[in-house]
């Protein structure tokens, strides 16, 4: 209930990995959704990136996920690995279709499917560098 009534008492949540999946997935309601959170498990010498709603088999194959969280558990990736001016890129170009809101998925109010929000991700990487402001922040 505490999480849920004032998350921001909390630096941090250490548990087992059913109660993390549970609460995970919980703490995507509060930025808006299971399509939005990426993940990252980091140990010393093997990194896994991955987007925290797994296959969503529920509607895998359709063309109707957003692929948000795929996009920006790659950025996590590219960070890792010291690719930070290809994650900016990235970051940039998904930032300005959020704010373009012209090819939104269902999930966040829009008709775009998973082909049409990929594509225009793609179209921004080679133009966003003039729409926004080159501020790194957090994937």
């Amino acid at each position: 209930m505490q999480l849920v009534l004032n998350p921001y008492q909390y630096d941090m949540l250490l548990m087992e990995n059913l109660y993390g999946d549970i609460i995970s997935d919980l703490c995507a309601a509060f930025v808006g959704g299971l399509g939005l959170v990426p993940g990252a498990n980091i140990g010393h010498e093997i990194a896994v990136f991955e987007a925290v709603h797994g296959s969503a088999p529920d509607i895998a194959g359709k063309n109707l996920a957003n692929p948000t969280a795929v996009i920006r558990s790659g950025l996590l990736m590219l960070r890792h690995l010291g690719e930070h001016d290809a994650a900016l890129k990235v970051r940039n170009a998904l930032e300005y279709v959020y704010r373009d809101k012209q090819n939104l998925t269902r999930d966040l109010g829009g008709t775009a499917t998973t082909t049409h929000f990929s594509d225009a991700v793609i179209a921004a990487m080679e133009t966003v560098e003039k729409h926004v402001a080159r501020v790194p922040s957090p994937a």
